[in-house]
């Protein structure tokens, strides 16, 4: 019977730290820094896509963020690769960027820096949570200015 309260306590801490669902997102929107010219450029890029930022070609292979009720993550995993003309192409970074914790996972390279400020809907549409269930009722959406329908 003395296990009982610690399988009970497992068993609640378990249920708590349950991670939260992120909402795929269709485009990040990163934060590049030239090093040398000292400029900061906002740059938004769909997922599957390319970009290039200075001698670095950034793809965007993922792009999810925490729904609103959630506490605020954006999250991309990105793929950098350097080309220099002449050169051979060098990968500089694939991973994971956090908007909130830039430093964990950061692209070391001595001209650029590069981070993810959020993750974004290219029709503006906000984060929308996993559908439900099949089976859950779910209300029309009303138009501005009308009245909800009884």
């Amino acid at each position: 019977m003395r296990g009982f309260p610690v399988a009970l306590g497992a068993a609640i801490l378990l249920a708590a730290a349950t991670p939260a669902s992120a909402v795929p997102m269709d485009e990040a929107v990163l934060q590049g820094l030239d090093k040398i010219t000292a400029r900061i450029s906002t740059i938004k890029v769909g997922v599957g896509e390319t970009v290039n930022f200075g001698s670095l070609q950034i793809t965007v292979k993922a792009c999810d963020k925490h729904p609103p009720e959630e506490t605020p993550e954006s999250a991309a995993f990105l793929q950098v690769v350097e080309q220099k003309p002449g050169e051979t192409p060098v990968m500089r970074f694939s991973g994971w960027m956090f908007a909130s914790s830039p430093a964990l996972s950061a692209m070391e390279h001595p001209i650029y820096d590069l981070w993810v400020l959020d993750c974004d809907n290219k029709n503006g549409t906000p984060a929308q949570e996993p559908a439900a269930p099949a089976g859950g009722q779910q209300q029309p959406a009303q138009q501005d200015g009308a009245a909800p329908a009884d």
